[in-house]
């Protein structure tokens, strides 16, 4: 099942991802403390107006993503945040849809500053010239953007093409993980009047210092894009 399920369930087709996404939701938000068993099977089917094998589906999942285990004689409890896999994309969601947006985005903002500068400084020493066609196609997808939200997808395109041109998978998957709530904190920054003009000659920096082996400054550039954005987010929401 795909995490769009879990995002937008359908009862009649799919029982077992509504009581994922609540229950996941419900645990994320900490309606449902940390080490605080959830209700009983019994009341849980009683509920949600399903069968037990149905539910235990559900719980199957939250346990995979990390946020309950299962005992016999206990049912199943919330595990510690700090055991969550808070790069699962549905534990992403709950948490973007549970915590105060300022807070969200000052969580995210650290770490992409902890991983874009550095991706940026990898990536202008290992690029192909085929990375940097990638890169570049990203860049000019942004400089054609007639919406905002046409603009969303290459900026995002264009963070990802720097993943990959590291070479390095974990790098690459983790940036991937990350598409959601970079997602969501592009929506916001963009709403700030005169984004391109903002916006454009910050990414074209980084490309250009990719594009000139220069690993020094492709982190200074992603640097200097990063606090734009941490600009423009203060700016919008004052």
């Amino acid at each position: 099942m795909s995490n769009a399920d879990y995002k937008n369930p359908v009862p009649s087709k799919s029982q077992h991802a509504l009581i994922v996404q609540q229950l996941g939701l419900k645990i994320v938000s900490g309606e449902i403390a940390e080490n605080e068993k959830i209700p009983s099977e019994a009341e849980l089917c009683e509920e949600f107006q399903v069968s037990r094998p149905v539910f235990r589906e559900a719980i199957r999942v939250l346990n995979a993503k990390g946020l309950t285990y299962s005992r016999p004689k206990i049912g199943t409890v919330v595990r510690p945040k700090d055991e969550w896999y808070l790069l699962d994309p549905d534990v992403l969601f709950w948490l973007i849809q549970s915590t105060p947006e300022n807070e969200f985005f000052k969580t995210l903002s650290t770490v992409r500053r902890v991983l874009e500068p550095e991706l940026a400084y990898i990536a202008a020493s290992t690029a192909t010239e085929e990375d940097i066609v990638q890169i570049k196609k990203a860049y000019d997808g942004m400089e054609k953007a007639a919406t905002v939200e046409d603009f969303i997808q290459p900026d995002i395109d264009f963070h990802l093409a720097i993943a990959k041109a590291t070479h390095n998978d974990l790098l690459a998957y983790m940036s991937k993980m990350l598409v959601l709530p970079l997602q969501q904190s592009i929506q916001v920054t963009s709403l700030r009047p005169n984004l391109q003009g903002h916006s454009l000659p910050r990414h074209k920096a980084i490309l250009t210092a990719i594009e000139n082996k220069d690993p020094l400054s492709a982190r200074h550039a992603s640097l200097v894009q990063l606090d734009d954005t941490k600009m423009a987010y203060n700016l919008i929401k004052k």
